[in-house]
C-alpha cells in the first residue's frame, strides 16, 4: 500500500530566513519600498509610529497597482514566486527590482503581526486585506497548516488603488541612528541627484527633516572637478573631466584607461559620475556656499554610490564601504585624488540582461565577471583622472620654474641699470655691494641644487630598497625555513655527529639569515603608509618594537640595547613614522661609530624622563664620540665623516623633532664616552 506525502516546511525555517535575511530593519524596509516601484507606484510612504520603544508600527502606502486575490494568493504569499518573473519592464518602463520574495519575509517579520490591504488598479471598487500572525503561525507544526483568510469588501464608490502593509508590536525597538540610516537610505533609494523614474518616497520621521534638507539643497555647483566617464554596448569607455565652471579639462578614449592594452569592459553598459571638492577656505572663497555645508552634505552622502535600473544597491557609497579603495590612494598622494569624504558619485547601469545579481540577504552584488568589470572601470577612471592632474600639476611646476628663472633674469638686469644711472662713488659701492649679494645668492643656489640632488638620489635607493626588501623577504624566509628543516633532520638522524661536527655551521647560518633579514623588516616597516598618519605615539611601545626589530642586528655586533623608560607610557601626538625616523637614525649612528674600533661590551642606551609635560629622551653610546667634524656642523646635509655615508641621518633627525616642535641638541663625548643625543618633546599625557 503506498502512501502519498509532501514535503512540509517548519515555521522555523521561516524564522531562520527571516533572521538571517534581515541585517537591519532598514534594509527590510527598502525592499518593501522597492515592491512599491515595481508595482508602478508614483510614490510611497513610510511611516515610523512609537518605533523608539518595542511595540511600534510600521506602515508602508503606495498609489501603485495593487494586487487582487489571485495575486496575494499565488504571488504575495508564496516565497520565491512572484507576478515580477520573466516581466523585465513595467508599463511606465522600468525595470523591476526583484522577484524572490525573500527580502518582504525578513521585513514582514519585524512584528508580531503583518497586514495587507491592496486595490487593483483593475477593480477599483475592491479592497482586499489580509493579517499574519506571526506568534499563532510559529507555534504550528508545519507552515501549510496555518489557513490565513483574505478578506474582500466591496466600495460603492470608487478607490484609488495601491497597497498598504502595516507591520504591527515590532519586536526590537529602532534608535535613532536605525532611522537616520533608513532616511539616507530611502532619500538615495531613486536617484535623487537624477531622478528620471519619477519615483519619490517619503519617510514620515523627526528625523527625516535634516536629512531632506541636504539631498534638496545639492551642492554639485561647488565641486572643484567633475568626471563623467561612460561604457557604451561594445565595452568601450571615454571620459571627461571640467572644472568648477564646467569648462571642459581632459578627454579620454579607451586606450587611455588602464593597462597599455586594455581589453573592452565585460559588463552592461554603464556611466560613472563624480563630483570632487576640495574642502579649503581659498577653493570656496568664489562659491555661493560655505566649506561646512558642503562638508556636512559629504559626510551623509559621500561616497559612489551604484544604481541599477534607478534604484541603489546598498551597501556600496555607505559609511565605512571604501569599495572602490579610494581613501588607501588618497592617503599616498592627498593633493590629487578624492576620497568618501571630499567627493560624491554615482555609477548608473542600464542592465537589461541582468548580469548584476544581487545576493539573496540583499548585502550587495554577487561579485561575477560583469561586478568585477564594473569596479574595474571606476578604479580606471579615477586614475585616467588623477594621471591628468598629475600631467597637468608637473607642467604647472615646470613653466612655473622658467617663468621664474626669466623674472630673475630680467629683475637682475633691471637692477643693474638702475645702478648704471648712480653717479660718482656711491656708484661703485652699490655695484660692488650687489656683486658680493650675487655671488652669495649663486652659492646658496649651488648647495640647494646639491641637496635636492642628493634628496633625489636617496629617494631613489629609498624607492629600490623597499622593492628589494619585498622581493627578498621570501627567499630569505624559504632558506630560513629550510635549514631548520636540515638542522631538526640532521640532529634526529645523526644525533652525536650532529652536535660535534654540524651543530655550530648550521647554527652561524641561521644567525646570520635573521641578521640578513633585519634591514628588509626595518625597511618595510619604515614604509608602510599608516606610519605616516598623524595619530597617538605611545613612545615606550614604538622603542619596545624597534629594539626587538633590530635585536638579531644588534646580537650580530656584539651590540646592546638597553632602555631605561620612566614611569608610566608617555604619549604624544604626530605621526609614528616621525618618530622611529629618530630613534632608528640615532641606532644607526651609533652602530656606525663602533665600526673600525676595537671595543668590547658595546653598549647603547635609550632612556626617557618627563618634566613638567616634556619627555626627555637620552640616546648615548660608549663608542669614540663626535670626532673629525665641528659639532654644529653634524646636521647639516652631506656632512659625514664616513667614507660611504650620506650625511643625512641627524639632518632628517633635526628635521623631524622640530617637526614634533621640540629640540635636539648633541654632546661630543657624553656620560658612557661616546655620543650623546638629548631630545626634548612636549607630550599630551603619561
Amino acid at each position: 500500500m503506498d502512501t502519498t506525502a509532501n514535503i512540509k516546511f517548519s515555521p522555523k525555517i521561516l524564522v531562520r530566513l527571516g533572521e538571517e535575511l534581515n541585517q537591519s530593519p532598514s534594509q527590510g524596509i527598502v525592499e518593501l519600498v522597492k515592491n512599491s516601484y515595481d508595482a508602478d507606484a508614483p510614490d510611497c510612504t513610510v511611516e515610523l509610529l512609537g518605533v523608539s520603544e518595542t511595540g511600534g508600527t510600521i506602515r508602508i502606502s503606495d498609489s501603485g497597482y495593487g494586487m487582487g486575490v489571485d495575486t496575494i494568493e499565488n504571488y504575495w504569499l508564496v516565497l520565491g514566486n512572484s507576478p515580477k518573473t520573466g516581466v523585465e519592464i513595467t508599463p511606465l518602463g522600468r525595470r523591476v527590482a526583484g522577484s524572490k520574495g525573500l527580502g518582504r519575509l525578513s521585513a514582514l517579520r519585524l512584528g508580531t503581526l503583518a497586514s495587507l490591504t491592496s486595490v487593483e488598479h483593475t477593480d477599483l471598487k475592491s479592497k482586499h486585506s489580509i493579517t499574519i500572525n506571526w506568534d499563532e503561525l510559529d507555534k504550528a507544526n508545519a507552515v501549510e497548516d496555518v489557513h490565513l483568510k483574505i478578506t474582500t469588501t466591496r466600495n460603492a464608490k470608487r478607490l484609488i488603488s495601491g497597497s498598504q502593509i502595516c507591520i504591527e508590536n515590532l519586536r526590537e525597538p529602532m534608535s535613532r541612528h536605525e532611522v537616520r540610516g533608513l532616511a539616507r537610505s530611502l532619500l538615495l533609494l531613486s536617484d535623487p541627484f537624477n531622478n528620471t523614474s519619477g519615483f519619490r518616497v517619503k519617510l514620515v520621521s523627526p528625523e527625516y527633516e535634516e536629512l531632506s534638507q541636504l539631498v534638496e539643497q545639492s551642492y554639485f555647483s561647488a565641486c572643484e572637478f567633475h568626471m563623467s566617464a561612460v561604457i557604451d554596448e561594445d565595452g568601450r569607455a571615454s571620459a571627461m573631466a571640467k572644472d568648477w565652471r564646467g569648462d571642459p579639462l581632459y578627454t579620454g578614449g579607451h586606450d587611455d584607461f588602464g593597462e597599455t592594452e586594455n581589453p573592452p569592459y565585460s559588463c552592461p553598459p554603464a556611466k560613472f559620475d563624480i563630483w570632487i571638492f576640495l574642502l579649503s577656505g581659498s577653493s570656496f572663497s568664489t562659491r555661493n556656499v560655505s566649506v561646512s555645508e558642503v562638508r556636512l552634505w559629504l559626510q551623509e552622502f559621500g561616497g559612489v554610490h551604484i544604481y541599477k535600473n534607478d534604484l541603489r544597491v546598498s551597501p556600496y557609497g555607505d559609511r565605512g564601504n571604501d569599495w572602490l579603495g579610494m581613501n588607501l590612494l588618497r592617503a599616498k598622494n592627498p593633493e590629487l585624488r578624492p576620497s568618501t569624504n571630499t567627493s560624491i558619485g554615482k555609477i548608473v547601469v542600464l542592465d537589461a540582461n541582468n548580469d548584476l545579481r544581487q545576493k539573496t540577504d540583499r548585502s550587495g552584488f554577487i561579485e561575477n565577471e560583469s561586478f568585477l568589470e564594473i569596479q574595474r572601470f571606476a578604479e580606471n577612471s579615477l586614475e585616467w583622472l588623477a594621471k591628468r592632474r598629475i600631467e597637468e600639476r608637473e607642467k604647472k611646476r615646470r613653466t612655473d620654474r622658467k617663468e621664474s628663472e626669466d623674472k630673475t633674469t630680467k629683475e637682475r638686469k633691471s637692477v643693474a641699470d638702475a645702478i648704471d644711472l648712480i653717479e660718482g662713488n656711491v656708484k661703485t659701492i652699490v655695484k660692488t655691494a650687489f656683486e658680493k649679494h650675487e655671488r652669495q645668492q649663486e652659492k646658496l643656489i649651488r648647495n640647494l641644487k646639491k641637496e635636492i640632488q642628493l634628496y633625489r638620489t636617496l629617494s631613489t635607493v629609498g624607492i629600490t630598497n623597499a622593492v628589494f626588501a619585498h622581493e627578498l623577504s621570501h627567499p630569505v624566509k624559504l632558506i630560513s625555513q629550510s635549514i631548520r628543516t636540515i638542522r631538526f633532520r640532521a640532529k634526529k638522524l645523526l644525533s652525536v655527529e650532529y652536535e660535534n661536527n654540524f651543530a655550530k655551521p648550521i647554527d652561524r647560518m641561521i644567525s646570520a639569515l635573521e641578521t640578513i633579514d633585519v634591514p628588509s623588516n626595518v625597511t618595510l616597516s619604515l614604509i608602510r603608509f599608516d606610519k605616516r598618519r598623524v595619530a597617538r605615539i605611545d613612545i615606550h611601545n614604538i622603542l619596545n618594537d624597534i629594539k626587538e626589530l633590530y635585536s638579531p642586528f644588534l646580537s650580530d655586533r656584539k651590540t646592546d640595547l638597553v632602555l631605561e623608560f620612566c614611569s608610566g607610557n608617555p604619549y604624544l601626538r604626530g605621526s609614528v613614522a616621525a618618530f622611529e625616523s629618530i630613534v632608528t637614525n640615532l641606532i644607526n649612528n651609533s652602530l656606525a661609530s663602533f665600526e673600525g674600533v676595537n671595543s668590547k661590551d658595546r653598549m647603547i642606551v635609550v632612556s626617557t624622563r618627563v618634566v613638567d609635560d616634556i619627555l626627555e629622551l637620552l640616546v648615548k653610546d660608549n663608542g669614540p664620540g663626535i670626532t673629525l667634524i665641528r659639532l654644529e656642523e653634524i646636521w647639516l646635509p652631506g656632512e659625514t665623516t664616513r667614507t660611504n655615508g650620506t650625511g643625512l641621518g641627524m639632518t632628517i633627525v633635526k628635521d623631524a623633532v622640530e617637526d614634533l616642535s621640540g629640540n635636539v641638541q648633541a654632546v661630543a663625548i657624553g656620560e658612557l664616552g661616546g655620543a650623546e643625543i638629548r631630545i626634548t618633546l612636549p607630550i599630551i599625557g603619561t
